[in-house]
């Protein structure tokens, strides 16, 4: 079902490869070019919902076709700055890891009528925030040209992966006991 909240979610996946070009580019300010398109692709994480929400176009599609927008598009990029920058090896699989978990963990609870049970909490949403915020600066800033931003956005990436790792734990212990649970 297309729609605009779900058209949104198709633009974040259509951005990724534009993002990688750009970024790959040997022209002048390519990388904060992919930065800019990096923004515009994590504004319609929030765009998709808002319009779901105020346009009353919610559906299932849309339901599972934002989440895999998410992980597609954050997954992406750190694929391609691990590419770049080996230091990121451990925060983004930190990052990955917690992605896969609690999709999978929704999923499940899902099948089971209790999706609510994991539903996003605020330490979630701080963990989306910081890590695009950190995505943006290490995309836009080298180290060899703006050290101090480069490592800004180091630092943000763990404390995302941090606060990745602690929502992780509050949803598994939220859903411990269906995992726990005899089937």
């Amino acid at each position: 079902m297309t729609n605009w909240a779900n058209l949104a979610s198709l633009s974040r996946i259509a951005l990724i490869p534009v993002i990688v070009f750009c970024y790959k580019a040997e022209l002048a300010y390519a990388e904060f070019f992919a930065a800019l398109l990096f923004i515009v692709g994590s504004i319609t994480d929030w765009l998709d919902g808002y319009l779901a929400r105020k346009l009353d176009q919610g559906s299932p599609f849309g339901a599972f076709l934002d989440p895999v927008a998410d992980k597609l598009f954050v997954t992406s990029i750190l694929v391609l700055l691990l590419a770049e920058y080996p230091i990121l090896l451990v925060p983004a699989m930190l990052i990955i890891i917690r992605e896969i978990t609690i999709s999978a963990l929704r999923e499940w609870m899902a099948t089971r009528g209790l999706r609510d049970v994991v539903a996003v909490a605020w330490v979630g949403k701080l963990k989306t925030t910081l890590q695009m915020i950190a995505l943006t600066v290490l995309l836009a800033a080298r180290p060899d040209v703006w050290p101090l931003f480069f490592h800004l956005g180091l630092f943000l990436i763990w404390l995302a992966a941090g606060l990745g790792l602690w929502s992780m734990v509050s949803y598994l212990k939220a859903a411990r006991g269906e995992l726990l649970a005899k089937n």
